[in-house]
């Protein structure tokens, strides 16, 4: 599949939901849990600062036996982030999620923030393609050539 983010980025709701680092990780959690979401953008003054993830809560504040309404997101967020552009092979990026254990992947271009894809866009995304693949060679295979109604020679 020769395919770009940016086929991924365009079938998902452009809103991308993000806290300020200095947001309490109890209020991120909050966030997280109202907008049904695994991770929230950390944004300082209008740039990307880091990612909030279940896995930040899990490890630095449940493991780490930390009080979440004391502690501020931008002392546990994740700051070593992998990004992708719109231009990016959506190989690429699912091959950086493998790699490195991402769930998530911000979208940056010029240093702007579009979007965020997740694994669960990518699976969608591809089993899509492939459904629509298979149902198109089905087609061509039985001669039926005109969605779904037959020609018969």
């Amino acid at each position: 599949m020769n395919t770009s983010v940016s086929a991924v980025l365009a079938e998902k709701r452009p809103r991308v939901i993000s806290v300020s680092p200095q947001t309490f990780v109890l209020d991120a959690v909050k966030l997280m849990n109202r907008e049904r979401v695994g991770c929230v953008i950390v944004v300082d003054e209008g740039s990307l600062a880091g990612i909030f993830t279940e896995r930040d809560v899990l490890v630095r504040i449940v493991a780490a036996e930390r009080d979440p309404s004391e502690v501020l997101v931008n002392e546990v967020m994740t700051t070593d982030l992998s990004i992708v552009t719109p231009a990016s092979p959506l190989r690429e990026a699912m091959d950086l999620m493998t790699q490195k254990r991402h769930r998530h992947l911000p979208v940056l271009k010029d240093g702007e923030l579009l979007g965020l894809i997740s694994i669960g866009d990518m699976n969608r995304y591809i089993s899509r393609h492939f459904e629509l693949e298979a149902s198109s060679l089905l087609s061509y295979i039985t001669g039926d050539h005109t969605n779904g109604l037959s020609q018969r020679i």
